[in-house]
């Protein structure tokens, strides 16, 4: 029988978590909770928590956060199941005896262990003898402190095809070609996997060696690859093993963040520069395995790559495999070196504090995800601007969260439309010699008189900004017309209403757009108001009654879409004609009066054709 998790959660519900913890470590009572001085890290204040209701632990300094088995683990250092065997003995509860075929498959693990234990052991040594001097003067040229040859466990791989073999006799050859250590090929002798190379043992969460990874020393040798891993064995998974995470766990909590880079030397050389909270992927692209257990240590991992053209296509592919699988308050920060360097150039050049100044200002995953994008191809004709839209929204898709994906089409959208209808420049203002009037002798033409009490209450119920009265009349007609909303979510992703419980219901009618079947509009007033959300009513239309709030058909929908574009239309003509009176005030020339005039014309037009619109009660 195999630990399941409903007798695990049997097992916490016994066990008092504050009376383990209260064994290392002095807790006191804080109304339903103990605080105690975080273990994890050096603090004089307690920021330190233990519910035992909850049955977790948190620290607010440093993050440390888990249950009574995960204490056992990290603070107490036992194997997950020597933990759970003596807290199952302090709760009176007998472990179920284990699966035959997983007891084997563990036995066989075992073995494997110790055949790659044993291997480390032998490339250690072949490092420290005569054999291995090539590769001290490796390490040597790199710079890298004994203390960090002696942690990392760096050693040497003989360029020989049986060395390994005959240091290993004790263990048959079938294990060490199961251990990936050595390579059969058909119609020929085994032989050593690594040869030749200095070697980094590759560790699993509790420390054990589960494959190597091997440089090659010699530059003129070019028909072997320059790092050569182990392959995918029982003990060993590249795609959901991360180099360095039992390292890195504990220093992740001093520092807050955890730093991914593309190789394991560049997490050595990081180290040396004191950023131990430094991973790595294993000769492949961050898997979606990799990040989820990047999340566990940290809500937004760093990813660092080099500023070549492989590091942006890395960092693509990180994006895309990320983007899938953000949650909120989980997503990536992206870090790009100067080009041509790695972590270890810019600590050598610079110092290890302008690497820290780089972490500390990593982009977010939307800001990179637009720049690259941007930048991935011309943008000279509308086509191009249409491509760029079309990759934007293609990513967007991408996204499982409701939520989130409407967030980043709103700011994907927005950033877009800044960049495709950006306003033109014009060119500044040259008065004429002798400060005579431009035009063909035409006289001065003074700007218009200011608003009328009559425009100015017109302005005031409809309000400023995106019109209030018109907002909540359209979102109103969009809950009554759900099938309507896909068709202007691009628009309405480009409103940014004062108030944010506005925004919020936007955001939450915008996950309609990404559905198939949008729901029926009693449905959506039900998921909306479950969210809390506040729903607009004939109240917020200042005493305008709309057509398509009262209609169905082809004649609601066209009604509506007349609506939302005077609602995108109105604010920006109202921007376009104060700049156009302030120019008009500076230059006094035929061009701005000329200019000034038609967006007061066009406003009033729209004006007028809102106030036909909305039907109005009482006169505006």
């Amino acid at each position: 029988m195999a630990l399941t998790p409903q007798w695990l959660d049997e097992l916490r519900t016994r066990i008092s978590l504050s009376g383990v913890i209260g064994r290392s470590v002095r807790v006191t009572k804080a109304g339903r909770e103990f605080k105690a001085c975080c273990p994890f890290h050096n603090e004089k204040t307690p920021s330190f928590t233990i519910n035992d209701e909850k049955g977790f632990y948190h620290c607010f300094g440093c993050g440390a956060h888990g249950d009574v088995i995960r204490w056992m683990t990290d603070h107490q250092g036992l194997p997950f199941m020597d933990a759970v065997k003596e807290l199952a003995l302090q709760a009176g509860m007998e472990v179920p005896a284990p699966d035959p075929r997983a007891a084997k498959l563990a036995e066989q693990q075992k073995s494997l262990h110790d055949v790659m234990q044993a291997a480390q052991d032998f490339f250690v040594r072949s490092l420290g003898e005569e054999r291995g001097s090539e590769a001290r003067r490796y390490l040597a040229s790199r710079g890298f402190p004994a203390q960090i040859v002696r942690e990392f466990g760096f050693g040497f791989a003989p360029d020989s095809r049986t060395a390994l073999k005959e240091a290993l006799s004790a263990f048959p050859d079938e294990m060490l070609i199961e251990a990936g250590l050595r390579i059969v090929v058909e119609g020929k002798e085994p032989y050593d996997r690594f040869r030749g190379r200095l070697m980094l043992p590759i560790l699993d969460p509790r420390g054990r060696v589960i494959a190597f990874g091997g440089r090659i020393l010699t530059a003129e040798k070019t028909d072997a690859p320059k790092y050569l891993n182990s392959p995918d064995t029982p003990l060993f998974d590249k795609g959901r093993t991360v180099y360095n995470l039992h390292r890195a766990g504990p220093a992740s909590r001093q520092s807050g963040r955890v730093v991914v880079v593309e190789g394991y030397m560049d997490v050595v050389a990081l180290a040396a520069a004191g950023i131990g909270e430094a991973v790595a992927p294993l000769g492949t692209a961050l898997t979606e395995h990799q990040i989820e257990r990047l999340w566990r240590l940290v809500e937004t991992p760093t990813l660092c790559f080099d500023g070549d053209s492989a590091g942006q296509r890395a960092a693509m592919r990180a994006i895309t495999r990320a983007l899938p699988l953000l949650r909120p308050g989980h997503s990536l920060r992206i870090v790009t070196l100067p080009a041509g360097q790695d972590p270890d150039d810019v600590v050598k050049k610079q110092g290890p504090a302008a690497m820290k100044q780089l972490l500390d200002e990593a982009r977010s995953l939307v800001d990179v995800l637009w720049e690259a994008e941007r930048d991935a191809a011309p943008l000279t004709t509308p086509e191009d601007k249409a491509g760029l839209k079309a990759r934007l929204l293609a990513h967007c898709e991408t996204i499982q969260h409701p939520d989130i994906k409407s967030l980043y089409r709103r700011e994907l959208t927005e950033r877009f439309g800044e960049l495709a209808f950006a306003r033109k420049e014009r060119a500044p203002f040259q008065p004429r010699q002798g400060g005579a009037p431009r035009g063909k002798g035409q006289p001065w033409k003074p700007a218009p008189p200011p608003l009328g009490e009559q425009d100015k209450a017109r302005m005031l119920r409809i309000g400023t900004g995106p019109s209030t009265s018109l907002l909540a009349a359209v979102l109103d007609g969009l809950i009554c017309h759900p099938q309507q909303i896909a068709r202007h979510s691009d628009a309405l992703a480009r409103l940014r209403p004062d108030d944010p419980e506005t925004c919020a219901l936007i955001d939450a009618i915008l996950v309609q757009a990404d559905e198939a079947q949008p729901l029926e509009s009693e449905r959506l007033r039900t998921i909306l108001l479950e969210r809390g959300l506040r729903l607009p009513s004939a109240q917020n239309y200042a005493g305008m009654r709309f057509g398509f709030l009262g209609s169905g058909g082809d004649s609601a929908g066209d009604e509506l879409a007349e609506a939302i574009a005077l609602l995108v239309e109105l604010p920006a003509v109202e921007e376009a004609l104060g700049a156009a009176t302030k120019r008009h005030e500076a230059e006094f020339s035929d061009e701005s009066f000329a200019e000034q005039q038609r967006l007061l014309q066009r406003r009033l037009a729209l004006l007028a054709r809102l106030g036909q619109m909305g039907r109005a009660r009482a006169a505006l």
